[in-house]
C-alpha cells in the first residue's frame, strides 16, 4: 500500500486536536487526542513528551494570536506595552476554557518564551530595574488573563436581594459592557502605576525599591 502523502500523525494536528477538545470540555487527555485522531495513544509519544508537551503545543496555538511586533515596533514603552496587553487579552478571549491549565503550568514553549524576551527588554530599555520586570509582566499578565476569562461570563454576575440596597443601585448605573468597563479601569490604573514606578513617583507596592 502507498504511503499517505500527507503525515497522519504531527505536531500542528496533535495540538490543534488539543485545543479543540480543551475549548468543547474545559480539559483533554492524550487517549481522548488519540481517538480524535484515529491513531494508537502510543503513536503521539512519537511527536510529544506526553500531555505536557500537548500543553505545549496548545499554548502555542493560543498565543500565536498575540501580535507579539508591537513590543518592538510601537513608541513609547507605554503605548507598545498597552498594544501587546489588548492583542494577548484578544488572544485568550477567544479560548476562555484554556486559561485556567495555561494559567497553572509553566511556559516552555520556545515561540511563547521569546515574546517575553521581548516584553522584557523593553521594559528594560524603558529605564525599569531589572528586579521591577516580572512582576510588573506578571501583574499585567493576572489583569489580561483574568479579564479574558470574564469576558466569558454573565454580563450580570451580580444578584442583589432586598438586603443589599446598595448593590443593586450600583449595578443600575453601571451600564451595559461590564468586563469591557473593567478591563479598561484595570490597564489604565496598571499603566499608570508603571509611568509614576519608573519616573520614581511615590508609589507603594510589591514592585517598590
Amino acid at each position: 500500500m502507498a504511503r499517505p502523502r500527507t503525515p497522519l500523525l504531527d505536531r500542528e494536528r496533535i495540538g490543534a486536536a488539543g485545543l479543540q477538545l480543551l475549548a468543547e470540555q474545559g480539559e483533554f487527555s492524550v487517549p481522548q487526542i488519540a481517538r480524535a485522531l484515529g491513531v494508537q495513544t502510543g503513536s503521539l509519544y512519537h511527536h510529544v513528551d506526553g500531555r505536557a508537551g500537548v500543553i505545549e503545543l496548545i499554548r502555542e496555538r493560543v498565543c500565536a494570536g498575540i501580535d507579539g511586533g508591537t513590543l518592538s515596533s510601537l513608541e513609547p514603552w507605554d503605548r507598545s506595552l498597552e498594544a501587546w496587553a489588548r492583542s494577548y487579552r484578544a488572544a485568550f478571549a477567544a479560548y476562555p476554557r484554556a486559561i485556567p491549565l495555561l494559567m497553572t503550568t509553566p511556559v516552555r514553549a520556545p515561540a511563547v518564551l521569546a515574546q517575553y524576551e521581548r516584553a522584557v527588554a523593553l521594559l528594560l530599555r524603558a529605564g525599569f530595574a531589572a528586579e521591577q520586570v516580572m512582576p510588573l509582566l506578571t501583574g499585567l499578565e493576572n489583569l489580561v488573563l483574568g479579564s479574558a476569562l470574564d469576558l466569558a461570563a454573565p454580563d450580570a454576575m451580580w444578584e442583589p436581594t432586598p438586603g443589599t440596597p446598595l448593590l443593586a443601585r450600583a449595578l443600575a448605573a453601571q451600564g451595559p459592557g461590564r468586563a469591557e468597563a473593567a478591563f479598561e479601569v484595570g490597564l489604565t490604573a496598571f499603566l499608570a502605576y508603571a509611568r509614576g514606578l519608573r519616573d520614581g513617583a511615590a508609589v507603594t507596592g510589591p514592585c517598590t525599591p
